[in-house]
């Protein structure tokens, strides 16, 4: 048997990780800058994450959500009160697709209806709902029925107050759109999204998913608009490569035995990942940590001259070039040994780990800078 071929690969092993560094089979060492699709949110094999993940596989690895769970409860009390949404309640799944595809459920569920506007450049998931509000049509099926979708342009916003209305389901949207090339949502963009949701009876689903857990300076981008959205969809950087989830759901829904479900979700092992990030998150502050070396990078790249645009905040950083940038991230990676992403032809895409030192900065800004001055 051999894989099922969907990915390109690039000719590296990794095989061992500390912190922003990662070393290959035969010993080369890189510089992360990442973090394998803004997974690695505290850094590679954390001791912390480590020690925890390991005391807990030692006892118990898995059991269904049939039996009470105490971490659940710990990982959703330190996460309402780091993230400041006390007051919501969390639903666990595995990831960003499963996250976004009960928050679509559960805003049908609540008021009935079935359209959503979604936007342009958007991308919440593979799965059926999520893939239906992913304005991509490669990626979809023809079972991934889309009828119900309206697609608006980011960040438009008097065709985003047009479109919301009396018969829409919900809205989703991301705060900063990472497949999409980096692109920040605007205050006067989420104010009048928060706004004509209220007006219609609309349900505001935040996608958090890659831009959220101090990635972008703050918990979550929407606060750096003193707003909030009825659900909040989280992953990537929740588990620090374990595999996790989950939905943050305002007091309006009213639960009940059977509205959602998973396997998988919230177990044992999930949950002492997601615990040990919120520890390191918060004694090392690192959510203060990634808009101060976000700020710092955001001010070196605006420097440079041969670039079209620098969009981002904090640890999300989108380089945007005149022409493709494939050449120079492969050289950024094969000769300079930085791993870095891409956010379509033009645009190299940073998501570190929140804990990037500055040392660490300068020295992937040393590099870029033999290719773009």
């Amino acid at each position: 048997m051999k894989l099922f071929d969907v990915y390109p690969i690039n000719n590296i092993e990794p095989v061992k990780a500390l912190g922003s560094t990662i070393w290959d089979e035969k010993g080369q060492e890189y510089l992360d800058m990442y973090g394998g699709h803004a997974v690695i949110s505290i850094g590679h094999s954390h001791p912390h994450y480590v020690k925890k993940l390991t005391k807990q596989l030692k006892n118990l690895g898995f059991y269904s959500n049939s039996v009470k769970i105490p971490l659940q409860d710990e990982l959703a009390d330190k996460l309402g009160k780091l993230s400041g949404l006390k007051d919501y309640s969390l639903f666990l799944a595995n990831s960003g697709a499963e996250a976004n595809e009960n928050a679509l459920k559960l805003a049908s569920f609540h008021n009935g209806r079935t359209k959503i506007v979604a936007f342009t450049k958007s991308f919440h998931g593979r799965t059926s709902a999520a893939v239906a509000v992913t304005d991509n049509p490669s990626i979809k099926a023809p079972i991934n029925f889309a009828d119900h979708v309206v697609f608006v342009p980011f960040n438009d916003v008097e065709a985003t107050k047009k479109e919301i209305d009396n018969e829409t389901c919900a809205v989703i949207v991301e705060g900063i759109q990472g497949v999409g090339g980096i692109q920040v949502a605007t205050e006067e963009f989420m104010k009048a999204i928060r706004t004509s949701c209220d007006k219609t009876g609309a349900i505001f689903i935040h996608d958090s998913v890659q831009c959220g857990y101090g990635r972008s300076g703050k918990f979550f981008t929407f606060q750096h608009y003193k707003i909030k959205p009825d659900i909040v969809s989280m992953a990537k950087g929740m588990g620090n490569g374990f595999p996790i989830g989950g939905i943050l759901i305002s007091p309006k829904f009213q639960a009940k035995h059977g509205l959602l479900g998973t396997t998988f979700g919230g177990n044992h092992l999930a949950c002492a990942a997601a615990i040990a990030v919120l520890d390191v998150i918060k004694k090392e502050k690192l959510v203060e940590n990634a808009a101060k070396i976000g700020t710092y990078l955001l001010t070196e790249l605006a420097k440079l001259k041969n670039v079209k645009e620098i969009r981002g905040t904090g640890l999300m950083i989108g380089i945007e070039l005149k022409e493709s940038v494939g050449e120079i991230r492969n050289k950024l990676l094969y000769e300079d040994h930085i791993f870095t992403g891409v956010a379509g032809a033009n645009t190299i895409r940073l998501l570190p780990s929140l804990a990037l030192t500055k040392a660490e900065a300068d020295r992937f800004l040393e590099a870029l800078r033999k290719y773009v001055n």
